[in-house]
């Protein structure tokens, strides 16, 4: 698509081709609707993508999201996705020392045998039946709360009916989460395993009275009804491709390197320029759905910002030529990294990182946490790397925000690095920069990013995974029907912003599409007669 070609109309424009906008763009396309994506970068995906990161090196990484739980399958389902996800037979394994001697909690494996781990931790069943008891409710409330996701937003009223469970109602939606697994948990240990679902990309102590680690929390265990995470086969990338292929089987233009940088709308219909390597550009749209952020739904809208996000995660991509030996002798690696490995994340280490880091140091004992994505699904690994017995590693840091960064970014960058690796090394027979493959430079093959990187690469504000803080899953004030309505009429929001948004869901881009279906009359627009898709 050329910047000098005619302003040509659409029923839908969207910006940005991150992944909920394709699924809004797959779901208006076939509803019969003329549809264009504007995305700015030379390809599609957004955030969830699979690189190869390391020179001459064939292993493709979901380099900046990695597993998916928040997608629904009737996502998938509608729009004929080719993509599947394997699910991790192993939950997660703590690594812990007690009285001298280096064990660890594995969940996972089957219930007899985290009973026995639990046992061996904490020396007795009370806690095992405590998280039995835990989960058992946080299941419950999400197999009510998932479904409505892709529903009009229900009202608080409403969706309390809905859980009907006034216990559960009060824990994760009224009073801080660190109440309920106080008053749930005795052990330190069990206790930061249960609170870190809380933390992922969200800077906040266990009792903070926003209670925006409850939402949070909320969204890491109601996903697909269960909570599971489940592992993409072929990388977070496999998901992006074949949205990007049903949106354009299904007649969508998708216009990789054009950058949106202003809309103009009546409420009725709204001009999008964009700019080419070329030049600029204009297209014309009934509707306009925004699959950025809301700081960039502003920038193109004129409209004043919204209170500045701040995102709080250090994110590491590692290849390995081997899986480390662990300290406790009593676990294969191979399971340990299999789920999410823990590290430093017990509850009072957590509470100390988050107060070094609200001060404005980096956490001394930074808390992160790893999987291993190849253990599940080899595929993302060449032929020679896998029968070598590489393996890659994916490690998430939390309570590390952006302000941490500012002064100098690379400098901040490689001391929390070797810190967290630090903490990863004293849980292992050997140092993990022994396990680390080279690249065709002889690198060791690891990256980094912080808050700051992301905000550069990929126009996150602040670094926010989530674009802003996550909202709870009902209507207040001014969210709108669908929470994808924006003060335009016609513009929506799309991106994880919007209300329901954040993580790789699709819910977003989903909700987007229905608002503009149920509301839409027939187009004043024909379809444009458009060359092949721009790719």
């Amino acid at each position: 698509m050329s910047a000098n070609e005619p302003t040509r109309a659409y029923d839908a424009v969207i910006v940005g081709g991150g992944h909920n906008g394709l699924v809004a763009a797959a779901y208006l396309a076939r509803a019969g609707r003329s549809v264009l994506v504007l995305e700015r970068l030379d390809h599609t995906g957004g955030a969830a993508v699979s690189t190869r990161p390391f020179a001459g090196v064939d292993a493709r990484l979901s380099r900046y999201s990695y597993l998916v739980s928040l997608l629904p399958r009737k996502i998938v389902r509608d729009l004929g996705l080719d993509f599947r996800v394997r699910p991790r037979t192993i939950s997660s394994y703590t690594p812990a020392e007690r009285a001298g001697r280096p064990m660890g909690l594995l969940v996972g494996g089957g219930e007899q045998r985290t009973r026995e781990a639990f046992a061996r931790l904490t020396g007795g069943d009370r806690e095992y039946t405590a998280w039995r008891r835990f989960y058992g409710m946080t299941g419950r409330v999400a197999r009510r709360v998932f479904p409505t996701l892709t529903e009009p937003l229900p009202g608080r009223e409403e969706l309390r009916r809905r859980i009907d469970d006034e216990a559960a109602w009060r824990a994760l939606f009224e009073q801080p989460v660190g109440v309920v697994i106080e008053e749930t948990f005795v052990d330190d240990l069990v206790r930061g395993i249960v609170l870190t679902d809380a933390l992922i990309g969200t800077f906040a102590d266990a009792h903070e009275p926003t209670l925006v680690q409850n939402r949070c929390f909320l969204y890491h265990v109601i996903g697909g009804g269960t909570g599971a995470w489940d592992v993409p086969v072929g990388g977070m990338g496999a998901l992006t491709d074949a949205l990007a292929a049903a949106a354009r089987s299904a007649g969508a233009r998708i216009a990789t390197g054009h950058e949106a940088v202003r809309i103009d709308t009546d409420g009725h219909t709204a001009e999008i320029t964009y700019r080419t390597a070329d030049g600029e550009g204009t297209a014309a749209a009934r509707y306009v759905l925004v699959g950025a952020s809301p700081d960039q739904l502003a920038a193109l809208t004129g409209d004043p910002a919204p209170e500045p996000a701040e995102g709080a995660q250090l994110k590491v991509n590692m290849l390995l030529t081997r899986l480390p030996r662990l300290r406790d002798p009593g676990t294969d690696p191979r399971e340990a990294f299999a789920g999410t490995f823990h590290i430093a994340e017990g509850y009072r280490q957590l509470a100390t990182a988050h107060a070094e880091a609200a001060a404005g140091r980096l956490p001394a004992a930074p808390p992160s946490e790893i999987y291993c994505h190849s253990l599940t699904d080899p595929t993302i690994l060449g032929p020679r790397l896998a029968g070598r017995g590489c393996h890659t590693l994916t490690l998430f840091g939390l309570h590390t925000p952006a302000r941490l960064f500012d002064r100098d970014n690379d400098a901040a960058r490689e001391e929390l690095l070797a810190a967290t690796l630090a903490q990863l090394d004293a849980h292992l027979a050997e140092p993990i920069a022994d396990c680390l493959a080279t690249d065709a430079d002889g690198r060791p093959c690891v990256e980094a990013k912080t808050p700051l990187d992301l905000e550069r690469d990929l126009r996150l504000p602040g670094g926010h995974i989530f674009h802003r803080a996550l909202s709870w899953p009902y209507a207040e004030e001014g969210t709108g029907r669908w929470g994808v309505e924006t003060r335009h009429a016609n513009v929506l929001l799309c991106g994880a912003g919007a209300v329901r948004g954040g993580g790789v869901s699709g819910v977003p881009g989903h909700n987007a599409a229905m608002a503009v279906l149920e509301r839409d009359r027939p187009a004043p627009f024909s379809r444009p007669n458009a060359p092949s898709p721009a790719r």
